[in-house]
């Protein structure tokens, strides 16, 4: 008796042919089985990797609580920020950025590239504007450090964060804080007649700044947004004390509102 061994021709039990229809020939049929198969690839993969960060977040954590019950490499630092002592016990290679973001929940001071090149974490050390990011904490003790959140008298803001909000100097403000703190130390290098690369002549220091004056000693701090062109004037018009016009402004009419 000759018996047909190819499992294509099987018969098949009714109520498995019934799922084979369902799942296999055609139509919507397929396509719901397909999306439901990815949508639950992609379930299980997201489930995963949140899995892992997780994992990963903890055993960071456990690491940090036992170096901190150990107290191994670490230094009692005190810090004056924004006029208020801080007392830290921080691994002598903590940066300040992190010392302040991290250990005070400081965060108007933003990490960019971390690797100092595009001036996000900029804030001032004696009057100086430094990189946060490639500054250790330790080296700060004694000195006086200033962010964003230092620069404004109570609800009276600094006349560089008027400008910036004036001239629209800014879009999604990441960059910002940043650029506020190295503009209003670049207020302080002008004053006392610091020259620039572009600096003609060294007698010229000390005077009201050109545009291309501010664009260079502004070059460390990227906007992305590519605002420097309202950057630029909210600089000058700080600098030189000598107000200009603003050059954005929404006029709305109320039938317009309404229609």
């Amino acid at each position: 008796m000759h018996t047909d061994d190819n499992p294509s021709r099987r018969e098949h039990p009714a109520e498995e042919r019934i799922r084979l229809e369902e799942l296999t020939l055609k139509g919507q049929s397929r396509r719901n089985f397909m999306a439901q198969a990815a949508a639950g690839g992609l379930s299980v993969f997201a489930l995963s990797l949140l899995t892992e960060q997780d994992a990963a977040a903890q055993e960071l954590l456990s690491q940090e609580a036992v170096v901190a019950e150990s107290g191994q490499n670490l230094l009692d630092i005190q810090l004056n920020i924004n006029g208020r002592v801080e007392n830290l016990k921080l691994d002598p290679r903590v940066t300040l950025l992190d010392a302040l973001r991290e250990r005070l929940q400081m965060t108007g001071t933003k990490k960019g590239c971390d690797h100092g090149q595009c001036g996000a974490c900029t804030v001032l050390i004696d009057g100086r504007r430094v990189l946060s990011c490639l500054t250790l904490a330790a080296t700060c003790e004694g000195r006086e450090v200033t962010t964003v959140e230092g620069l404004a008298q109570g609800d009276t803001l600094h006349p560089m964060q008027q400008a910036f909000i004036k001239h629209d100097a800014f879009q999604c403000g990441y960059c910002t804080p940043g650029q506020i703190c190295s503009a209003v130390a670049l207020l302080k290098e002008a004053e006392e007649g610091q020259a620039s690369y572009v600096t003609e002549k060294l007698s010229s220091a000390g005077g009201a700044l050109s545009d291309e004056e501010i664009r260079e000693r502004m070059s460390g701090n990227i906007c992305r947004c590519g605002a420097y062109p309202n950057i630029v004037k909210a600089v000058a018009e700080v600098q030189s004390g000598r107000e200009t016009a603003q050059t954005w402004n929404f006029h709305i009419k109320v039938e317009e509102m309404q229609a």
